[in-house]
């Protein structure tokens, strides 16, 4: 049995640490805020509570096996929920394109209401990303990785030269199409010029494993995950700051917090790298990937602008950029809305909107702004993890293992990236790392 000790209380922090307490490990974990999630949390004021991190998730497989893994079944605990609709895609010329999840057939079709032809051109881009998912899965996304020591088809994938903007110029002809492909890198503001051709990989697993939802709300995951460490009899020191990692003769023996050290055979590092300084030499040519402006609105009476009550984004391109999320919960006869805005914002993000055709400012009665500093600073750093930056990028983020003997990585900034389904897979290979007791 190893002492270990996870830092960080979000989705990959509390996932590390309820499947290793589950492998026989005495496991702490501390957390500077006064709660568990991280942005799978959520805002309230006025009646109106908006979820504060995302509202979907791919591969709902993660989930499933993170909950197995640690104890009862997920659908014990949660009801998770296919969503028909990916996102709706709103371009400048008044055209549209509602994306929807799991099926070949139904994206094609879609698209082609578009333009005809346009869903053929899709579906073949999309199939590009095939051999790419199946590689990456068996020797990245699974099973943990040497840098060092990489299958030659791997090593060609990840040290490849291509950029995704290259990859969608090439095989996509329609400026709409490469901007529907590119949007998940920049909604979470990245440039497809830094962003490697493979990653594009992410509409394959759209198409294939379709996009889901939890009954009641994503923060539901992290309430979830809080009554598993308790089942588990994982300690958690809520409002703790972690300091440092503590190491002597070459190895992490404990870790430093403001109410003193936590002696540790084992140290998860699950959050940004930054805020540990026996780690951040080791990530100084990385930096984070700023968080949206976000704007959380409640309205009274029916949704404008065609907003749909399903639980999808309505991307709205230009710039700047907008996204609509509503959802939430909402006395009677009123919606929670929220709004993300990137690129230029030279204006109010709702005056934005109305420009574009859903003007939500006649019917407010709650507003609640919060820009990405804030929000770096709840969290203690951005929920996004770490900025594309070139094909380098991908071997500059620490994890699971790390250059400091006895000290992992998981979450955001760690392998093999951001987003739920990829942070969930961050903490099965630490805890494949580590071992059973």
């Amino acid at each position: 049995m190893a002492r270990v000790v996870v830092v960080g209380g979000g989705l990959g922090g509390t996932a590390t640490a309820a499947r290793l307490a589950k492998l026989g490990h005495e496991v702490t974990l501390v957390e500077r805020s006064a709660g568990l999630g991280g942005a799978l949390g959520t805002v309230a004021a006025d009646g109106f509570r908006w979820e504060s991190g995302p509202t979907s998730t791919l591969l709902p497989a993660v989930l499933r096996d993170l909950f197995r893994k640690s104890g009862r079944p997920l659908e014990r605990e949660l009801e998770l929920v296919p969503l028909d609709v990916v996102r709706e895609h709103r371009f400048e010329d008044r055209t549209s394109v509602r994306l929807p999840g799991g099926s070949r057939a139904a994206q094609l079709a879609a698209f082609d209401e578009l333009a005809p032809g346009l869903g053929r051109m899709w579906v073949d881009h999309v199939a590009t990303f095939a051999e790419d998912w199946e590689v990456l899965r068996r020797h990245y996304l699974e099973v943990p990785w040497r840098p060092d020591d990489l299958p030659r088809e791997v090593a060609a994938r990840l040290d490849g030269r291509e950029s995704l903007r290259r990859r969608l110029r090439r095989t996509l002809r329609d400026e709409r199409l490469r901007m529907v492909a590119a949007h998940p890198f920049v909604v979470a503001g990245h440039q497809p010029r830094d962003v490697p051709g493979w990653a594009g990989m992410e509409a394959y697993v759209e198409q294939r494993f379709g996009a889901w939802t939890v009954a009641g709300g994503m923060h539901r995951v992290a309430e979830a995950l809080e009554n598993r460490l308790a089942t588990r009899k994982v300690s958690v020191l809520t409002g703790t700051e972690a300091r440092d990692v503590v190491v002597r003769s070459g190895r992490a023996v404990a870790v430093r917090t403001d109410a003193g050290d936590l002696d540790a055979d084992v140290v998860v590092c699950a959050v940004d790298p930054r805020r540990l300084p026996a780690l951040a030499p080791y990530v100084a040519r990385t930096m984070p990937a700023i968080p949206p402006v976000v704007c959380h609105v409640g309205i009274e009476g029916e949704l404008p602008g065609g907003l749909p009550d399903a639980p999808y984004d309505v991307v709205v391109h230009g710039d700047p950029l907008l996204v609509v999320r509503t959802g939430g919960t909402a006395p009677d006869g009123h919606h929670a809305v929220t709004v993300h805005g990137r690129g230029h914002l030279a204006e109010d993000l709702l005056v934005a909107l109305a420009r574009r055709g859903v003007d939500l400012r006649r019917q407010l009665v709650a507003r609640v702004d919060r820009s990405p500093r804030e929000q770096v600073l709840e969290w203690g750093g951005s929920p996004l993890g770490v900025l594309w930056q070139g094909r380098r990028t991908v071997r500059r983020r620490l994890g699971p293992r790390t250059p400091v003997p006895g000290v992992y990585a998981a979450g955001a900034h760690a392998t093999p990236g951001s987003g739920l389904p990829f942070v969930g897979l961050s903490a099965a290979l630490v805890a494949a790392e580590v071992g059973p007791a």
